[in-house]
């Protein structure tokens, strides 16, 4: 009985004692493998050198056999690892060893080599936009996807445009993805009853989605040109889209006023006089000019009364004037016509304008809300996407803002351009391969994003042309380098006129 008592503990005893000699025996029974090791590890020295420096991790490797049906696996085992998954179709299997125990692995006969089992992430462009659902051909037709997808993936980042217009009200789609807001500033300088900085009217609205709307609430289908770029709208019209010149010259003196504040490198104006009149003599030319002097790209839309109609301050000859092309909903530009509408021809002071033309046709961007006065007048004008609504338009309106959306790519890229480098380089990297271009119609050609970035051209445009006759107290013609600001007498000029 006694005997029997002590048995249990006689038997736990030799229980440990079995498995150190099974470990033994099985040591043993893998002398071909173990007791053979090889002179060299078969294994990357950066993947020993880890293991050597971390002794008390574990590992996940992939281990290659080096003759198909070498037995490895048991080898894994003895030095205290565990077989994870057959890889046959690379004569291999997935495993975890003790990082103590990988030298002698990699050196164990039959091992042909051992790699670390690496996390894989997925190959995504974390500053990439998603070009997946794009549905506004526009995009493609100026290459500005190229331009946010390689390189620097400029997208307008930090860059100021001001929208001179009806106002932009604060919309998913003006924020980041991180939540703030790239609406940095709204202003009114409008009449009318509205005197807050909303968009009642829907115009501002577009005009700023085509600049620099990110698409979010249409699941990535309409996309303004520089999509993370910094709007600061400057309201100069009523709810019905009417306006003064005093209006808009007084919004583009608060533009000057502010444009290092907001860095406002480029303004938009979709808007043009009711009267034809020398850029010498009217106020919205001098006004442009004033902000072009001072280093801002001012972009201008050419009208849309067709042939001989270049109202101001399109008819200026220092900005930026942008007709309209019709993309006919395709990212080619091989069949692309200039609509009818687009205004067209030479100045009264014998300037041919526009410089250059932009998709303006049937354009999708942002509306706002529904119950702007564009869109109450146009229901079939609405478009939903994602459960958002947005709103289709047709004028040189909407070519304008691409081509200031371009310069604020342009301008990221190349911070240091002047306005007179920038007009240079957009019409010298104009595409004119396209079967309706027309110098008359078209100026230097079509809004080409991708080239103008990739240029390197730093010459100017405007050498030797003659500012307005308003900047000067005296009126008379001032050669534009040789403007001294300080000459300028406001007080000469005659807002109301």
């Amino acid at each position: 009985m006694t005997a029997l008592r002590l048995l249990p503990h006689k038997l736990a005893l030799s229980c440990r004692a079995c498995t150190l000699l099974l470990a033994l025996a099985l040591l043993a029974a893998l002398s071909p493998h173990t007791a053979a090791l090889a002179a060299t590890p078969r294994a990357d020295a950066q993947l020993l050198a880890l293991a050597n420096a971390h002794p008390a991790d574990t590992l996940q490797v992939v281990v290659r056999r080096a003759s198909p049906g070498a037995a490895i696996e048991p080898a894994v085992r003895a030095l205290g690892g565990a077989v994870i998954q057959d890889l046959g179709i690379i004569n291999s299997f997935s495993a975890r060893i003790p990082a103590r125990a990988f030298e002698r692995l990699a050196r164990t006969a039959g091992v042909g080599w051992i790699s670390l089992d690496a996390p894989v992430v997925k190959a995504v462009c974390t500053k990439c936009i998603d070009t997946t659902n794009l549905a506004n051909a526009y995009i493609r037709a100026i290459r500005a996807d190229t331009v946010w997808n390689t390189g620097a993936y400029r997208q307008g980042q930090g860059v100021g445009v001001a929208v001179v217009d009806s106002g932009v009200n604060p919309q998913q789609d003006l924020y980041t993805t991180a939540g703030t807001n790239r609406l940095v500033a709204s202003v009114a300088f409008n009449g009318g009853y509205n005197q807050s900085s909303s968009d009642g009217y829907g115009h501002g609205n577009h005009v700023a989605g085509i600049i620099g709307g990110n698409g979010s609430r249409s699941g990535g289908a309409y996309i303004g040109v520089a999509p993370m770029v910094n709007l600061i709208s400057v309201k100069v019209s009523d709810d019905q889209g009417g306006a003064t010149a005093s209006n808009v010259v007084a919004g583009l003196q608060w533009i000057l006023n502010n444009k290092s504040t907001y860095n406002i490198r480029v303004v938009n104006l979709s808007l043009n006089s009711t009267v034809a009149e020398s850029y010498n003599t009217n106020p919205l030319d001098a006004a442009v000019e004033v902000l072009w002097l001072n280093k801002i790209v001012v972009v201008v839309s050419a009208g849309n009364q067709g042939a001989n109609a270049l109202y101001p301050p399109a008819n200026d000859p220092f900005v930026i004037t942008v007709g309209a092309a019709d993309d006919r909903g395709t990212g080619s530009i091989t069949d692309d016509t200039v609509p009818s509408f687009s205004a067209y021809g030479t100045t009264s002071d014998g300037f041919a304008k526009p410089d250059l033309v932009a998709p303006g046709r049937s354009i999708v961007a942002l509306m706002g809300n529904p119950n702007t006065t564009l869109a109450s007048a146009h229901p079939s004008n609405v478009i939903s996407s994602g459960g958002a609504q947005y709103f289709r338009m047709s004028g040189t309106s909407m070519a304008a803002p691409m081509v200031a959306g371009a310069v604020a790519l342009l301008l990221q890229d190349e911070p240091t351009l002047t306005p007179d480098q920038v007009k240079y380089r957009l019409k010298a990297t104009a595409n004119k391969s396209w079967s309706s271009y027309s110098s008359a119609k078209a100026g230097a050609g079509y809004l080409d994003v991708a080239a103008a970035v990739a240029g390197t051209s730093t010459s100017s445009a405007n050498t030797g042309l003659v500012a307005s006759r308003l900047l000067t107290s005296s009126g008379q013609a001032l050669t534009w380098n040789s403007v001294n600001w300080n000459s300028v007498n406001w007080n000469s000029v005659n807002w109301n006129s």
